[in-house]
Parts: C-alpha cells; sequence; structure tokens
C-alpha cells in the first residue's frame, strides 16, 4: 500500500533531527511545530487502488476539505474492499475505508473478525459500483463462458468476491483466474482469457482504453432470483462507454453499494474529534461534490440513507438528526410506474419476452423487499 503519510512522518524525524544539531532548542521548538501542524486535522481514508471510483471519491473529499490549516484529508491507496477492512482494523493511522456493501455484510456473517461490530460504524452510504464483464467477440452470453476462463482480480479485490458469487447464483461454472485488472486485459485482447469481470463505478478509466478493433464487448447479467435480492439493477449505456456499447443498445447488468466506514476509535481521542470534524464539514458542504470536476457517482449519495443492521458514526447519526432528512423521496405510485417502465425498457432493449402485469408485480415486490432490506 502507498502510505504518504509515513513517508512524512519520516521526512519530519529527519528534519528534527537536523535543525536540533544546528540550533539546539531552537531546533526541536521548530520540529515540534512542524509535526503539529502536518498532522493538525488528520484523517487517513484507504480506498479503492488506482483507476477506482472510490479512490477518485476519496480524492474529491480531500480536494473539498483539506483546508491546509484545520484539517487535513489523506487518500491512501489501497488494495480492494477486503484488504481496506483489515486495514482499518490493524493499520496504524488509517481511521476511515470505503468498502463494498455486499463485502462488509460477508465478513460479519463468516465472523472473520471478532466483535466486528466494536470496531466498524459506519458514516454515509455512498454510490454504487457497476458489475462489468468484459468478454471475447465469441461470447455471446454469460451461460457461454461455462467451463471457460474468467477473471476476478486479485484476491483481496471486491470483485474477487462479488464476481464468484454471482457465477454461483447463476450455477455457471467457470474456471476463474486472479490477475491484476490491467494484465487481465492483456490477457483477453490475447485470447488467454474468455472475460474479466471488474466492480467499479462507471464510467471507469480501465476500459476507455478498449477500441472497436478489439473485438470485446460486455455481456448482461441476469437480474433473477436471489440476484435479485442482493444486487441493484444497472445498465452499462453508449455515453458510458461510446467504444464498446453501440447506440440504443444498453448492457443490463447489476451493482453493488458502497459505504464509508469509521475505525473503532476511543471518544476521547484526537483521532475522534477529527474523524468528528470531518464529518461535520462533509455533511455541510456536501452540495460542492455534486459539482463539476468532481465525480458524478456522487450524485447517486443519499447521505440519509440508511445501512441496515449497522451502526452510524455517532457525530454523523447527530448531525442528520439535527438536519433533517434526506430530500423527499418518490410516492409509492411514482416509484412503481418508473419501475415498470423500466422493466418494458428492458425487454424491448434485449428483444426478450414481454413480460405479464403479474410478472411485473412479482418483481415490483421483489424490489421494494429489497429496497426495505438494503437501502433507506
Amino acid at each position: 500500500m502507498t502510505r504518504p503519510a509515513t513517508d512524512l512522518r519520516r521526512l519530519t524525524a529527519i528534519a528534527a533531527t537536523l535543525l536540533a544539531l544546528a540550533f539546539p532548542g531552537v531546533g526541536a521548538r521548530a520540529a515540534e511545530t512542524l509535526v503539529e501542524r502536518a498532522n493538525r486535522g488528520l484523517v487517513e481514508i484507504v480506498a479503492g487502488g488506482v483507476g477506482g471510483t472510490s479512490l477518485r471519491m476519496a480524492e474529491d473529499l480531500a480536494d473539498m476539505l483539506d483546508d491546509g490549516a484545520t484539517r487535513r484529508v489523506l487518500p491512501v491507496v489501497g488494495k480492494g474492499a477486503f484488504q481496506n477492512l483489515a486495514d482499518l482494523k490493524v493499520l496504524r493511522g488509517v481511521d476511515l475505508a470505503i468498502v463494498q456493501t455486499d463485502v462488509l455484510d460477508y465478513a460479519r456473517a463468516q465472523k472473520l473478525y471478532a466483535n466486528i461490530d466494536g470496531f466498524v460504524t459506519y458514516i454515509a452510504k455512498l454510490n454504487n459500483d457497476e458489475f462489468h464483464l468484459l468478454a471475447r467477440a465469441d461470447i455471446h452470453g454469460i451461460g457461454d463462458l461455462a467451463g471457460k476462463k474468467v477473471n476476478f482480480g486479485t484476491p483481496k479485490d471486491g470483485t474477487a468476491f462479488t464476481g464468484p458469487r454471482l457465477f454461483d447464483l447463476l450455477k455457471i461454472k467457470v474456471e476463474p483466474t486472479a490477475y491484476g485488472q490491467a494484465l487481465a486485459l492483456e490477457k483477453l485482447r490475447r485470447g488467454e482469457i474468455a472475460a474479466m469481470a471488474v466492480v467499479v463505478g462507471k464510467p471507469a478509466p480501465l476500459f476507455e482504453a478498449v477500441r472497436p478493433e478489439d473485438n470485446l464487448h460486455f455481456l448482461a447479467v441476469p437480474l433473477k432470483g436471489e440476484i435479485a435480492s442482493a444486487y441493484l439493477p444497472a445498465r452499462l449505456a453508449n455515453e458510458d462507454y461510446p467504444d464498446l456499447v453501440a447506440p440504443g443498445s444498453p448492457v443490463d447488468t447489476v451493482a453493488v453499494g458502497t459505504v464509508l466506514i469509521v475505525a473503532g476509535l476511543a471518544p476521547e481521542s484526537e483521532r475522534y474529534h477529527n474523524v468528528a470534524n470531518f464529518v461535520e464539514v462533509f455533511f455541510t458542504q456536501f452540495p460542492k461534490l455534486l459539482e463539476a470536476p468532481h465525480h458524478p457517482k456522487w450524485r447517486e449519495v443519499n447521505l440519509a440513507a440508511e445501512l441496515p443492521h449497522w451502526r452510524r458514526f455517532a457525530p454523523a447519526e447527530d448531525w442528520i438528526k439535527r438536519n433533517g432528512s434526506a430530500p423527499a423521496a418518490f410516492s409509492e405510485d411514482q416509484l412503481r410506474d418508473i419501475f415498470i417502465k423500466f422493466l418494458d425498457e428492458r425487454s424491448k432493449a434485449s428483444g426478450s419476452q414481454t413480460l405479464t402485469a403479474e410478472q411485473k408485480d412479482q418483481l415490483y415486490e421483489q424490489f421494494r423487499r429489497w429496497q426495505g432490506e438494503h437501502r433507506n
């Protein structure tokens, strides 16, 4: 992991030594001032790898909230959702982490950490990251991947959890590989693997280098069975990937939520105070994140949305109680109309059989159950 804070502390220690040798007393006081200034209000956020959505969003937070005087926000390049969760627990100095919600729920269900509720609270649900499944031209549907090599990224990456889980739910057995995503893309171009899966917010920089002559395309992921109760419906469109998705022919897929979580900090500690200050300014200035050039995924964020079965960080909960909830939601009739329209458009775009009214009602009820369990 890249740890700029570690390098900074090493440099400040060297500076203190040199000042002490040259100017006894004065050097020590100056070095102490430098250390205090560099660490004043410091909050470290471990996010995804380079090119990932979560790191971009952490950088947006640093850009907006780091005033250079009373507050410093330091994004740290992570190695995937599972590693980010581990780093939040054991690494010195890491205060916050951005992880996938399915990974967080899995860690609790499988008891990967003792007393996970004691060391993890959340500040806010963030955006949804789409599941991208890029394949060779000879692979026409997700079922064609049975028995073939599909890359799910490095072991600690969130894709390495979500990808195999989706294929298991679809009962499609593949031969998994664990290459880094950049290498996997090259292997896909050379025909050494059949497809690669990536969980990332659209549009992802990784796919910007893909050209029509590469003969690659995204595969649709069906929203059915347990998938419908665990993930959100999503779509990759031409405006997201002009060289990969034809105009008027969007590719249906699924998405998984992300969440900003907090380490188990002692309420009387300086780090707790720093994070509480971070929350106050983050929530108060949130509308600025909706403006360019910040990542468009901020427009999906509802600060008041709850993460079921998890506790919210107390200062964040207090802020929401003081300032009210998110903008008013759609009425039930409006929501149902939007959902039915989505189903009709999806059937038309895919050329599949039009659903009956009863089938639409059943899917809508599944969606509402999912919403009650996974959203606000």
